[in-house]
């Protein structure tokens, strides 16, 4: 095996084959087939292992405000007053679960999506050209690609016919790629090492051979969802704001709560004056602003979902309502590989140009009217 899992395109394709064990014209044979995955796995990538399900319902009390109503609530139901310890207990542990399901909904919807997708592979085993799950493919085997395949593994390719392939969800370009045989330098970039078809991308026109070098989490797209699981938690302008009152408040609280304490002490006795400061403190606590904002931002959840967009994090919906122009310079990664110009602002009108894709098919509308190109001047400049 290589050292370096980068200096497969810069390895010779007779050296590949030795390397790997394999054989250009029969493949793999089902003995070594099953020694390579019991080492290797399974073709898949391997999500990060969630946080249970008692950790994420917690997590929904790590807020200033929920903290202090829960000491609260203790305090009160341990002096005996039960019915205010279930009203503030209610109203907190509402809150929890309302944010609890609202994210386990998005992150069922997500996995289920994934879960979904499933492709298969055409290889050589034995000899033999079957058809078998992505899933099941193992380093050293020869998979046959043709035009429409999702490449499922990364391959170093051996033998190559006006190959073509779209990478764009791996190197956001959204031009796809003509690929070739030859060896190339150890420092070539991941976009130029034409001599591979990684994981993920598609074929857009004609057909190959190549052989699996990586798979699962060893793969190229397998990297990224690792860097993707070291993402850390950021906050949005409104839970900042919320977090930032929520502090200053909850010390204005505290202090007061603290000399109506020590005060009534001094007045009244031990069992009064902690009554007088756990009311003071329950009675200036927000408690419905956590139980707003939450409900709030789950409508916003919900509208989203009609729409087909699937939000993980509630807060998350109050940052895209908060964006009012998105600017990308791949724009056809983004949504069908294909750049469209829909309007144009020139000399201060506005036209409207109809077409779809590439196609050289469509007109120039200016309030819903056709616009003679001859003569609108701003056009032809």
């Amino acid at each position: 095996m290589l050292d370096k899992q980068d200096l497969w395109h810069a390895t010779d394709i007779d050296l590949v084959v030795k390397l790997l064990e394999t054989n250009r014209k029969q493949g793999l044979s089902a003995l070594q087939v099953k020694e390579i995955f019991e080492r290797c796995g399974a073709n898949e990538i391997v999500a990060k292992k969630g946080t249970p399900g008692w950790v994420k319902f917690l997590q929904q009390f790590n807020q200033p405000l929920s903290i202090v109503l829960l000491c609260a609530g203790v305090l009160k139901a341990l002096v005996g007053n039960y019915i205010n310890a279930g009203v503030i207990l209610g109203v907190t542990t509402t809150n929890a679960i309302i944010g609890y399901i609202q994210e386990s909904k998005a992150e069922g919807a997500i996995a289920a999506l994934a879960s979904a997708i499933s492709t298969e592979a055409t290889i050589l085993r034995d000899g033999q050209k079957l058809r078998v799950p992505s899933r099941d493919l193992v380093p050293g085997d020869i998979v046959l690609l043709t035009s429409g395949d999702k490449v499922p593994a990364d391959l170093r390719l051996i033998q190559v016919r006006n190959l073509q392939v779209d990478e764009s969800a791996l190197t956001g370009e959204s031009v796809a790629v003509e690929k070739d045989t030859q060896y190339l330098p150890a420092d070539a970039p991941l976009a130029e090492r034409t001599n591979m078809a990684y994981a993920g991308s598609f074929v857009s026109f004609g057909q190959a051979t190549g052989i699996v070098v990586a798979t699962g989490n060893a793969t190229e797209t397998g990297r990224i969802s690792k860097l993707m699981d070291q993402h850390t938690d950021l906050t949005t302008p409104l839970t900042r704001k919320f977090n930032k009152f929520s502090q200053n408040w909850l010390y204005m609280v505290l202090a007061l709560a603290a000399l109506t304490f020590v005060v009534g002490l001094n007045q009244s006795g031990l069992k009064p004056a902690l009554e007088a400061a756990v009311a003071l403190t329950v009675s200036a606590i927000p408690e419905g602003l956590p139980a707003v904002i939450t409900v709030t931002l789950a409508i916003g959840v919900s509208r989203m979902a009609r729409r087909h967009a699937i939000i993980r994090k509630l807060p998350a919906v109050e940052t895209l309502g908060s964006a009012t122009v998105i600017c990308s310079d791949k724009t056809g990664t983004l949504t069908e590989n294909q750049m469209t110009v829909q309007s144009i602002f020139a000399a201060g009108h506005q036209y409207t140009i109809s077409g779809v894709g590439y196609a050289p098919v469509g007109d120039v509308l200016q309030d819903e009217s056709l616009v003679d190109l001859n003569t609108a001047e701003a056009l032809q400049e």
